[in-house]
């Protein structure tokens, strides 16, 4: 393959990764339309259906660094066509279920196949184009949070006329239809596939490749990994939890019908223009002012949330910035790390949604068993989103010095 049909090949590649990215974001951001259904069907409580979304989060980020040095060593087909498989089995299989833990285990295989398709997703879109890596990494990971403006109408349709039964069989059917087909084109470029790059300066990608634990030992990473738990916790919120914290506010229907499609649109452009942005100024700078705001519009969520147009108004707003961190950190690891590791790397540094998803999900739900509101846990990651704005400064949060 010469470099101009690797041009056109590289952005083949990007559409199907986006319509990946958006069939397997059901696991994510519809949850809260299932996990509402369960509890009205199976009475359970809030902790019990909220540990779901955490064994999701676990299962769907602690994977990745071992499907990375696999995907990166061997290529990323047959790795991805397996998720697939797990990917749609989860959901099939989670129509039968009649206890938590059977939904754990179930529900919890499908998210592995999730975090794989999700981390070779976007790592393809980190080594095909290091001259525009943030809009990449950025129109890859809008799938996946633009994804359910479309599918959260059908499930929403299912619930209306049955169980949450019938969502789990018939979407893990539908996800086996498309993903099969699109992982078998999944491909990594060649080692020497090489692009000119016309990019900010600050973006440049590292002369060398870091190993994972040579990366491990540069203080970088840690900022990243703490800032990555707490901003994404955020929109991790929001996706377990939005039906109970418009019931909360007291939003009616029609109010939280227009949520369902612009949290998941906000979510995804959120994606697109953050790359974008930081590509001409830089990511550390971008991540400064997306943080920052966001910390901003949940504090406003907590105190004016109760006005069904503000509620509306400012998760849209918080979408629009909340989705950042997902374009932003798979572009940086390649700046700082390399490409060569980049799916590893990047594995090891998604682990931190693992931690995000126990504040979105076991914890906030513990939170408001315990103080009977959201508006702790909202606060709790709101804090911490601005604390990730300061410690994200570009004179602190830098490019490491070669390794020697």
């Amino acid at each position: 393959m010469d470099s101009s049909d690797s041009k056109h090949y590289r952005w083949i590649l990007v559409l199907f990764a986006i319509i990946v990215m958006m069939t397997i974001s059901i696991y994510q951001y519809s949850w809260s339309l299932i996990a509402y259904a369960i509890r009205n069907e199976l009475k359970w409580d809030l902790a019990t259906i909220g540990l779901t979304f955490t064994v999701y989060a676990y299962c769907a980020t602690f994977i990745q660094p071992f499907s990375g040095i696999i995907a990166d060593t061997y290529g990323p087909k047959k790795v991805a066509f397996t998720a697939a498989i797990l990917i749609g089995l989860g959901f099939i299989l989670s129509s039968y279920i009649n206890s938590p833990i059977q939904l754990y285990i179930l529900y919890g295989l499908g998210s592995i196949g999730v975090g794989i398709l999700y981390g070779i997703s976007t790592a393809m879109a980190v080594k095909w184009f290091p001259d525009k890596r943030g809009l990449a990494t950025g129109l890859v990971v809008f799938g996946f949070g633009s994804g359910t403006a479309i599918f959260n109408w059908i499930i929403q349709g299912i619930l209306a006329n049955g169980s949450f039964r019938n969502v789990f069989l018939y979407m893990g059917l539908l996800m086996l239809a498309l993903l099969t087909p699109a992982s078998l084109l999944y491909k990594y470029p060649p080692p020497e596939y090489t692009v000119k790059r016309k990019i900010n300066s600050k973006n440049i990608e590292s002369q060398v490749n870091y190993k994972p634990t040579e990366m491990l030992k540069t203080y970088q990473w840690y900022l990243i990994y703490f800032s990555f738990t707490f901003t994404v916790s955020i929109v991790l919120m929001f996706g377990a939890q939005m039906k109970m914290l418009a019931k909360e506010f007291n939003i009616p229907k029609e109010y939280f019908n227009m949520v369902l499609i612009l949290f998941p649109l906000g979510n995804g452009l959120s994606r697109i223009v953050s790359g974008t942005v930081s590509d001409a100024i830089g990511r550390a700078k971008t991540m400064v002012i997306f943080y920052l705001l966001l910390g901003i519009s949940i504090l406003c969520l907590v105190n004016f949330g109760q006005n069904p147009l503000s509620f509306t108004a400012i998760v849209f707003m918080a979408s629009l910035l909340g989705g950042s961190p997902f374009a932003l950190y798979p572009a940086t690891i390649g700046d700082y790390y390399g490409s060569k590791y980049a799916t590893t790397n990047y594995g090891i540094t998604y682990t931190a949604k693992a931690w995000a998803g126990l504040i979105s999900g076991w914890l906030s739900g513990y939170l408001v068993m315990q103080y009977g509101t959201y508006r702790i846990p909202l606060m709790i990651v709101a804090i911490c989103s601005i604390i990730a704005a300061i410690i994200s400064n570009p004179k602190i949060l830098k490019k490491p010095e070669n390794k020697q």
